[in-house]
């Protein structure tokens, strides 16, 4: 009885030892889920042990942090990340919204992920800082939420590629940092006109692997966005264009070319790749041509719009002309426009060459713009006037010669000796006009007889005969007329052969 009791009560704490293994068996299974809920959660924010809590600023540097906090207070203002291992940030990294952080430190975390709700919960952020991790890509719109972002910093990372609507919604950004990454194309829509962020003043996209640039696009940038347009140290083929570009940004003294001059390297064409800072190709490799100065040419009567391109952007402007006289509303040949500080010059003459001033004033900054006009004594099309005017002289003489041709050989023969013409068909008054000569009948037979033998076919002529043949009014000249009679007729004769000579062409054989 009493081993029965025994055996009954190992039975009994037997059975209960294995309902209490299954009965902790799930627990066991569940841990590790609950360990990993946490780790993607994070632990609750400790303001004693592991983090900083000064006042609005939380910083939790460098504790080997896996997952951002928990619990973080409403009024915090500044978040402190940096130097931790947190890989992911997902969009429920802070459950609560948090509308007064404005700077976000994210730094060396090895951060590759951000999901596109991540930064849903913090809209006024306007410090952001997720430099040295290891991204590698910028999905569409990730960044919309924050249009009160003034400054993103995304150097030193693995960024390949950017979709062309990963910045939008970024209205108020002003600094975008890009350097050291592996990009290959230069983000122009950044910076060019109806596509570019407005409030965007510095660009960095340098030491990346950018090959190509749009070189004219980039001279037709304002100063003020050139000033802050970092491009250097990438492997840019050599090329006197783009010696321009770096010279003439060095020449009004841009901060992006002035600042990191030695780093404006180029690729010299070959198989070794040499790398040549570009300021130097103008003296031995290359051989480009010495940019100098940005002066303006002009002729007369022409208008110009001269810019005051500053390195900031709304600065105060005003101009001086040349002989140092302020620019006033009197002025009719020198306006200011209101909308950018331009100045419109014209019409131009001689006395307007010279240096023109632009001074702009900001409550930070001073700058003085110089622009050299240059005005020609001509007007801007003279030289096609003076084309013009050569070409019509050479078309009238092309005209007179093909109107003396016509001339000498479409003009009807008017004398008795012409081919096919015989003498009842000569008109007298023609060959009275014409030469006063009189031909007897006898010789006129003969000269017909020799035009049809071929001498004379095709040619204009005239026969002079000796004094003592010729008639004069029909009549032979008597051998005993006075002498001064004589002298007269001949004379006559004389002036009548000369003008008959000069109305025959030139190539008339003459027969005596």
């Amino acid at each position: 009885m009493g081993e029965s009791l025994w055996i009954s009560h190992g039975a009994t704490e037997a059975a209960f030892r294995g309902r209490s293994f299954i009965a902790v068996l799930p627990l066991a299974l569940l841990l590790p889920t609950v360990r990993v809920s946490t780790q993607s959660i994070g632990s609750p924010l400790d303001c004693h042990k592991t983090c900083v809590c000064a006042s609005n600023i939380v910083s939790c540097s460098k504790i080997n942090l896996t997952n951002v906090p928990i619990t973080l207070p409403q009024y915090t203002a500044v978040l402190d990340l940096s130097f931790n291992t947190i890989t992911k940030l997902r969009a429920e990294w802070t459950p609560v919204t948090l509308d007064r952080l404005h700077s976000l430190l994210l730094s060396h975390n090895g951060l590759t992920f951000l999901s596109s709700e991540a930064f849903v919960n913090v809209k006024k952020l306007q410090y952001l800082d997720l430099s040295s991790n290891g991204i590698r890509q910028l999905d569409e719109y990730i960044f919309e939420p924050l249009e009160h972002l003034e400054v993103l910093l995304l150097y030193s990372n693995r960024i390949s590629q950017i979709d062309r609507t990963a910045f939008s919604g970024l209205l108020s950004l002003q600094k975008l940092y890009l350097s050291h990454n592996q990009i290959s194309r230069f983000p122009l829509e950044l910076v060019k006109e109806r596509s570019r962020l407005e409030t965007l003043r510095l660009l960095d996209v340098s030491s990346n692997r950018i090959k190509a640039l749009s070189l004219n696009e980039l001279m037709a940038l304002p100063a003020w966005i050139k000033n802050g347009l970092y491009f250097h140290n990438n492997p840019l083929p050599c090329s006197c264009e783009l010696h321009k570009v770096v010279a003439r940004w060095y020449l009004k003294e841009l901060s992006s070319a002035t600042d990191f001059r030695g780093s404006h390297t180029c690729l010299l064409p070959g198989q070794q790749k040499e790398k040549i800072a570009i300021m130097d190709l103008n003296k031995v490799y290359l051989n480009c041509t010495e940019v100098i100065s940005m002066d303006k040419i002009a002729y007369l009567e022409q208008s110009l719009v001269l810019d005051c391109d500053t390195r900031e952007r709304n600065m105060m402007k005003s101009w001086v002309l040349p002989g140092n006289t302020p620019v006033s509303p009197a002025c009719k040949t020198a306006v200011m426009r209101p909308d950018d500080g331009s100045l419109q010059i014209g019409p131009l003459k001689a006395e307007d060459s010279g240096v023109y001033t632009c001074y702009a004033t900001s409550e930070s900054f001073n700058e003085t713009v110089y622009v050299t006009v240059m005005v020609f004594n001509s007007t801007e099309i003279g030289g096609l006037e003076n084309l013009k005017t050569a070409y019509t002289t050479l078309i009238g003489c092309l005209v007179s010669l093909v109107m003396v041709l016509i001339y000498l050989y479409l003009t009807p023969c008017r004398y008795a000796c012409c081919p096919g013409q015989g003498l009842e068909k000569s008109d007298p008054r023609d060959s009275l006009h014409s030469s006063t000569v009189s031909i007897s009948h006898a010789h006129v037979e003969k000269g017909q007889d020799r035009v049809v033998g071929g001498g004379f076919a095709n040619k204009h002529g005239a026969f002079l005969q000796p004094k003592d043949q010729l008639e004069q009014n029909g009549r032979l000249n008597p051998i005993g007329e006075e002498e001064e009679e004589w002298q007269r007729d001949t004379r006559e004769r004389r002036r009548s052969d000369a003008e008959s000579v000069s109305s025959v062409c030139s190539d008339t054989p003459m027969v005596v």
